[in-house]
Protein backbone atom coordinates (compact mmCIF):
# COMPACT_ATOMS: atom_id res chain seq x y z
CA UNK A 1 0.00 0.00 0.00
CA UNK A 2 2.75 2.26 0.91
CA UNK A 3 3.69 2.96 -3.02
CA UNK A 4 1.00 4.60 -3.43
CA UNK A 5 2.01 7.30 -2.11
CA UNK A 6 4.65 7.33 -4.52
CA UNK A 7 2.42 7.25 -7.18
CA UNK A 8 1.91 10.82 -7.35
CA UNK A 9 5.51 12.11 -7.50
CA UNK A 10 6.92 9.54 -9.57
CA UNK A 11 4.46 10.39 -12.33
CA UNK A 12 5.27 14.37 -11.97
CA UNK A 13 8.98 13.44 -12.60
CA UNK A 14 8.33 10.83 -15.29
CA UNK A 15 5.60 14.15 -17.22
CA UNK A 16 8.67 16.48 -16.32
CA UNK A 17 11.14 14.48 -17.82
CA UNK A 18 9.38 13.59 -20.99
CA UNK A 19 7.80 17.32 -21.32
CA UNK A 20 11.20 18.84 -21.34
CA UNK A 21 12.55 16.30 -23.53
CA UNK A 22 9.87 16.91 -26.12
CA UNK A 23 8.40 20.51 -25.30
CA UNK A 24 11.43 22.63 -24.30
CA UNK A 25 12.12 23.77 -28.05
CA UNK A 26 8.35 24.97 -28.45
CA UNK A 27 8.10 26.73 -25.00
CA UNK A 28 10.14 29.86 -26.32
CA UNK A 29 10.67 33.08 -26.66
CA UNK A 30 10.82 32.71 -30.32
CA UNK A 31 7.54 30.89 -30.55
CA UNK A 32 5.33 33.57 -28.81
CA UNK A 33 7.52 36.06 -31.07
CA UNK A 34 5.95 33.41 -34.52
CA UNK A 35 2.55 33.43 -33.18
CA UNK A 36 2.00 36.37 -31.52
CA UNK A 37 -0.59 37.91 -33.95
CA UNK A 38 -2.60 34.64 -33.78
CA UNK A 39 -2.89 34.67 -30.04
CA UNK A 40 -3.94 38.18 -30.32
CA UNK A 41 -7.08 37.71 -32.48
CA UNK A 42 -7.80 34.44 -30.39
CA UNK A 43 -7.63 36.46 -27.06
CA UNK A 44 -9.91 39.48 -29.16
CA UNK A 45 -12.24 36.69 -30.19
CA UNK A 46 -12.45 34.39 -27.26
CA UNK A 47 -11.46 36.65 -24.18
CA UNK A 48 -12.57 34.21 -21.23
CA UNK A 49 -12.16 31.01 -22.95
CA UNK A 50 -8.34 32.63 -23.08
CA UNK A 51 -7.76 33.48 -19.82
CA UNK A 52 -9.13 29.84 -18.70
CA UNK A 53 -7.34 28.29 -21.11
CA UNK A 54 -3.01 30.04 -20.24
CA UNK A 55 -4.14 29.79 -16.33
CA UNK A 56 -4.79 25.68 -17.02
CA UNK A 57 -1.54 25.52 -19.27
CA UNK A 58 0.36 28.10 -16.54
CA UNK A 59 -0.33 25.84 -13.64
CA UNK A 60 0.66 22.76 -15.64
CA UNK A 61 3.85 23.82 -16.25
CA UNK A 62 4.57 24.50 -13.02
CA UNK A 63 2.90 21.24 -11.58
CA UNK A 64 5.29 19.30 -13.49
CA UNK A 65 8.01 21.58 -13.69
CA UNK A 66 8.16 21.96 -17.65
CA UNK A 67 10.48 24.49 -19.21
CA UNK A 68 8.69 27.62 -20.08
CA UNK A 69 7.48 29.41 -17.16
CA UNK A 70 9.07 33.09 -17.91
CA UNK A 71 7.85 32.42 -20.80
CA UNK A 72 4.43 32.14 -19.55
CA UNK A 73 4.83 35.07 -17.52
CA UNK A 74 5.43 37.18 -20.85
CA UNK A 75 3.18 35.88 -22.52
CA UNK A 76 0.40 36.97 -19.70
CA UNK A 77 1.58 40.54 -19.73
CA UNK A 78 1.49 40.27 -23.80
CA UNK A 79 -1.72 39.42 -23.60
CA UNK A 80 -3.84 40.69 -20.62
CA UNK A 81 -1.44 43.65 -19.70
CA UNK A 82 0.18 44.46 -16.40
CA UNK A 83 -2.37 44.69 -13.77
CA UNK A 84 -4.65 41.20 -14.59
CA UNK A 85 -1.51 39.83 -16.72
CA UNK A 86 0.24 40.13 -12.92
CA UNK A 87 -2.72 39.06 -11.45
CA UNK A 88 -3.19 35.68 -13.70
CA UNK A 89 0.48 34.87 -13.61
CA UNK A 90 1.04 35.31 -10.09
CA UNK A 91 -2.29 32.93 -9.26
CA UNK A 92 -1.40 30.09 -11.82
CA UNK A 93 2.64 29.81 -10.53
CA UNK A 94 1.31 29.87 -6.69
CA UNK A 95 -1.62 27.26 -7.75
CA UNK A 96 0.89 24.74 -9.59
CA UNK A 97 3.50 25.33 -6.85
CA UNK A 98 0.71 24.42 -4.04
CA UNK A 99 0.01 21.24 -5.95
CA UNK A 100 3.68 19.83 -6.74
CA UNK A 101 3.78 20.89 -2.64
CA UNK A 102 0.77 18.93 -1.64
CA UNK A 103 2.49 15.56 -4.13
CA UNK A 104 5.40 15.97 -2.68
CA UNK A 105 4.16 16.14 0.80
CA UNK A 106 1.84 13.52 0.75
CA UNK A 107 4.22 11.37 -1.21
CA UNK A 108 7.70 11.27 0.23
CA UNK A 109 7.32 14.15 2.19
CA UNK A 110 5.65 12.80 5.77
CA UNK A 111 7.80 9.98 5.67
CA UNK A 112 11.41 12.14 5.06
CA UNK A 113 9.67 14.75 7.55
CA UNK A 114 9.01 12.15 10.30
CA UNK A 115 12.79 10.80 9.87
CA UNK A 116 14.21 14.02 10.26
CA UNK A 117 12.22 14.49 13.62
CA UNK A 118 13.80 11.38 14.85
CA UNK A 119 17.57 12.25 13.76
CA UNK A 120 19.65 14.51 15.74
CA UNK A 121 22.38 15.76 13.11
CA UNK A 122 22.60 18.45 11.49
CA UNK A 123 19.46 18.38 8.90
CA UNK A 124 17.34 18.00 11.86
CA UNK A 125 19.03 21.63 13.50
CA UNK A 126 18.24 23.16 10.07
CA UNK A 127 14.71 22.02 10.30
CA UNK A 128 13.77 23.09 13.94
CA UNK A 129 15.55 26.80 12.57
CA UNK A 130 12.96 26.51 9.80
CA UNK A 131 10.08 25.80 11.66
CA UNK A 132 11.05 28.83 14.19
CA UNK A 133 10.99 31.20 11.69
CA UNK A 134 8.59 29.74 8.60
CA UNK A 135 7.44 32.30 7.41
CA UNK A 136 10.61 34.31 7.16
CA UNK A 137 12.86 31.61 5.54
CA UNK A 138 9.86 31.11 2.92
CA UNK A 139 9.72 34.54 1.84
CA UNK A 140 13.44 34.16 1.97
CA UNK A 141 13.51 31.17 -0.59
CA UNK A 142 11.55 33.01 -2.99
CA UNK A 143 12.53 36.05 -3.15
CA UNK A 144 15.86 34.74 -3.60
CA UNK A 145 16.78 34.82 -7.58
CA UNK A 146 18.94 32.42 -8.24
CA UNK A 147 16.88 29.72 -6.23
CA UNK A 148 15.03 27.37 -8.79
CA UNK A 149 11.26 27.72 -8.52
CA UNK A 150 10.78 24.56 -8.31
CA UNK A 151 13.16 23.37 -5.75
CA UNK A 152 11.46 26.54 -3.62
CA UNK A 153 8.57 24.22 -4.16
CA UNK A 154 9.97 21.05 -3.11
CA UNK A 155 12.18 21.71 -0.17
CA UNK A 156 9.49 22.74 2.22
CA UNK A 157 7.81 19.90 1.44
CA UNK A 158 9.83 17.55 3.01
CA UNK A 159 10.34 20.09 5.71
CA UNK A 160 7.12 19.68 6.59
CA UNK A 161 5.62 23.06 6.65
CA UNK A 162 2.00 23.92 6.60
CA UNK A 163 0.12 24.28 3.52
CA UNK A 164 -0.86 27.38 5.04
CA UNK A 165 2.12 29.18 5.11
CA UNK A 166 3.47 27.82 2.00
CA UNK A 167 0.60 29.35 -0.13
CA UNK A 168 0.46 32.89 1.91
CA UNK A 169 4.42 33.30 1.49
CA UNK A 170 4.16 31.57 -2.08
CA UNK A 171 1.52 33.70 -3.73
CA UNK A 172 3.18 36.45 -2.23
CA UNK A 173 6.33 35.86 -2.61
CA UNK A 174 5.99 35.88 -6.05
CA UNK A 175 4.37 39.19 -7.04
CA UNK A 176 7.89 41.38 -7.27
CA UNK A 177 9.03 38.72 -9.79
CA UNK A 178 6.04 37.78 -11.50
CA UNK A 179 5.37 41.89 -11.46
CA UNK A 180 8.61 42.23 -13.61
CA UNK A 181 8.17 39.62 -15.80
CA UNK A 182 4.45 40.48 -16.67
CA UNK A 183 6.19 44.21 -17.34
CA UNK A 184 8.18 43.37 -19.54
CA UNK A 185 5.73 40.64 -21.56
CA UNK A 186 3.45 43.71 -21.40
CA UNK A 187 5.72 45.44 -23.74
CA UNK A 188 6.17 42.77 -26.51
CA UNK A 189 3.56 44.27 -28.27
CA UNK A 190 5.60 47.34 -29.94
CA UNK A 191 8.78 45.46 -29.91
CA UNK A 192 6.95 42.90 -32.20
CA UNK A 193 5.40 45.89 -34.50
CA UNK A 194 8.85 47.40 -35.02
CA UNK A 195 10.49 43.94 -35.50
CA UNK A 196 13.01 44.59 -32.57
CA UNK A 197 14.90 42.41 -30.14
CA UNK A 198 13.76 42.89 -26.15
CA UNK A 199 16.41 43.42 -24.03
CA UNK A 200 15.21 40.88 -20.93
CA UNK A 201 18.85 41.77 -19.70
CA UNK A 202 16.99 44.69 -17.98
CA UNK A 203 16.19 42.21 -15.37
CA UNK A 204 19.39 42.40 -14.01
CA UNK A 205 19.75 46.53 -13.41
CA UNK A 206 19.91 47.77 -10.25
CA UNK A 207 16.84 49.75 -10.06
CA UNK A 208 14.85 46.47 -10.80
CA UNK A 209 17.24 43.94 -8.95
CA UNK A 210 17.84 46.07 -6.18
CA UNK A 211 13.89 45.88 -4.72
CA UNK A 212 13.80 42.09 -4.62
CA UNK A 213 17.24 42.02 -2.68
CA UNK A 214 16.47 44.50 0.09
CA UNK A 215 12.88 42.09 0.14
CA UNK A 216 15.17 39.41 0.62
CA UNK A 217 17.20 41.38 3.47
CA UNK A 218 13.70 42.54 5.21
CA UNK A 219 12.76 38.56 5.00
CA UNK A 220 16.59 37.62 6.76
CA UNK A 221 16.09 40.08 9.23
CA UNK A 222 14.09 38.87 11.98
CA UNK A 223 16.01 35.29 11.67
CA UNK A 224 19.03 37.27 12.42
CA UNK A 225 17.42 39.01 15.25
CA UNK A 226 16.51 35.98 16.86
CA UNK A 227 19.74 34.72 16.43
CA UNK A 228 21.31 38.02 18.30
CA UNK A 229 18.78 37.53 20.99
CA UNK A 230 16.91 41.09 20.42
CA UNK A 231 14.08 39.56 19.78
CA UNK A 232 12.48 35.72 21.29
CA UNK A 233 11.63 32.87 19.27
CA UNK A 234 8.00 31.82 18.78
CA UNK A 235 8.69 28.74 21.45
CA UNK A 236 9.10 31.72 23.96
Amino acid sequence: MQIKKYIIPLGIIIIAIVGFTLFRDYLSYETLRDNHESLIKFKNENYWITVVIFIFSYVTLVTFALPGSPIASLTGGFLFGLTFGTFLNVTAAATGATLIFLAAKNGFGNKLTQRIDASEGSIRKIRDGIKRDEISYLFLIRLIPIIPFAVANLVPALFGVSLRNFFFTTYLGIIPGGLVFTWLGSGLSEIFKQNEEPNFSIIFELYIIGPILGLCLLSFLPIILKKLGIIKNQNG
